[in-house]
């Protein structure tokens, strides 16, 4: 069993409805947004409320700039900022316009952020710029990586759309804020959520066209419609922007596209996040958050190959790469090859739907030739993440269980030694009290 998420985009997708939905589903809003500050973006206002949309209960989620409060100082308007070379191009968030439907709003909370930013301030960032700001942050390793994938799949999908190299794609100043806050803060609230499988449905890109400065776009986006390929889709009825780039691109770096329900879904928690428009269905992306096991007798596979002339400071990367793309796990194995050179096994276990992209990794990433792969089966305990809380700060813990009862607690590793370093305790200290409180939150 995995713990995973069915996105429902009826009305699109966006960042900031996905990440509205998230927190709705659990997230806490002050620990993203104390998470956000490790970026050091300098100033900007996180939005946070309760909503109605056309009777549903929702949330919002917004970023609001420093130059936008002169418009709405409630909720700021949204823009996607992107331009290559001399072609300048902007896109609306899903269900965003300019205005405030004040008498659906209650129970806003927001949070201001202001400080020097880490980066030197310019007009308009590329991707070499944008990874600068998220690898330099104070994040996981694991929320920069996955960040830095859907970041690199929008500027790639812009390059592409416009005829430029990755390189000559801009994000503007504003644009590329609030989109690195939508990408961490979704990457982010879905580890806090422990969620190992995410689903979506068709996605609505809405239709029509939108103006922007090369004059009338037609709707999905040049951008999202390139990252909609290989995603189910269509336009639905409304004639308005409902799926923007940073919504199309999660969805294609982190989901598995489905035309219903998952087979082996089963639900257990219903969240919403809100657009700003009214439309004439209910502007929200739902999410239903559960357990889904595959099918009995599923196969998984292994792929594998044989390396003895490859830097051996390469094979983390490598790895990292694998499991970020979907890889269920990665290992190296030492062994002896012909003519006694040593050298190392790279396998990984994968879906047998990622079997294509593992290929090109292992054979991009790495001096192998060729690939082989064979079918295994296993079976796996249910897993449950949870966070604990010790005087020097908080730790996940993962629990592991078979038949109804837990039989293993392991506290994140990384989140213990960024403790140890912080407080000067041994690494060893807080992991055992990372351990013991865990045991003790289970016989509450």
């Amino acid at each position: 069993m995995k713990k995973a998420i069915y996105i429902e985009a009826f009305a699109g997708i966006s960042g900031n409805m996905l990440l509205g939905a998230l927190i709705d589903a659990g997230v806490p809003f002050d620990y993203l947004a104390s998470e956000m500050k490790k970026l050091h973006l300098g100033e900007y206002e996180l939005i946070n409320e309760r909503v109605n949309k056309c009777g549903i209960d929702a949330n919002y989620f917004n970023v609001l700039l420093p130059d936008e409060h002169q418009h709405d100082v409630t909720i700021g308007h949204r823009h996607e900022h992107t331009h290559a070379g001399h072609h300048h191009h902007e896109h609306g968030d899903t269900g965003h316009n300019h205005e405030h439907h004040s008498d659906c709003a209650q129970h806003c909370h927001q949070v201001k952020v202001s400080e020097e930013p880490v980066h030197h301030h310019h007009e308009h960032r590329n991707l070499h710029d944008i990874a600068h700001i998220i690898t330099h942050s104070d994040l996981h390793d694991k929320i920069k990586m996955q960040s830095l994938q859907v970041f690199t799949a929008l500027a790639e999908a812009e390059a592409k759309v416009h005829g430029k190299t990755v390189d000559e794609v801009h994000f503007h100043e504003v644009g590329a804020i609030d989109t690195i806050i939508d990408i961490a803060g979704c990457v982010l609230a879905l580890e806090y959520l422990g969620i190992e499988k995410i689903f979506v449905s068709n996605i609505h890109t809405g239709s029509g066209f939108v103006n922007c400065a090369h004059g009338l776009m037609p709707v999905p986006a040049p951008a999202t419609a390139e990252l909609l390929q290989g995603l189910q889709h269509s336009h639905g009825k409304i004639e308005k922007e409902l799926t923007t780039p940073t919504g199309a691109a999660l969805m294609k770096v982190l989901a598995v596209s489905t035309n219903d329900i998952p087979q082996g879904f089963s639900g257990s928690k219903i969240a919403y996040g809100a657009g700003t428009w009214d439309l004439e269905i209910p502007n929200v992306l739902r999410i239903s958050i559960g357990e889904w096991e595959a099918e009995a007798g599923g196969e998984l596979l292994v792929a594998e190959c044989n390396i003895d002339d490859m830097n051996g400071e390469l094979y983390p990367y490598v790895q990292e790469r694998l499991l970020q793309a979907g890889a269920l796990d990665c290992w190296l194995t030492p062994i002896i090859m012909k003519k006694g050179r040593p050298a190392q096994t790279l396998s990984v276990l994968l879906d047998p739907q990622n079997l294509d992209q593992m290929t090109d990794i292992l054979l991009t990433e790495t001096t192998s030739l060729g690939v082989r792969y064979y079918a295994v089966h296993r079976h796996i305990n249910y897993r449950k993440v949870t966070i604990v809380s010790l005087p020097e700060g908080e730790v996940r813990i993962k629990y592991a269980q078979m038949d109804g009862k837990i039989v293993n607690i392991a506290p994140e590793f990384e989140d213990c030694k960024v403790l140890a370093l912080k407080s000067g305790h041994s690494l060893k200290t807080i992991m055992q009290a990372a351990a013991a409180a865990a045991e003790a939150q289970l016989e509450q």
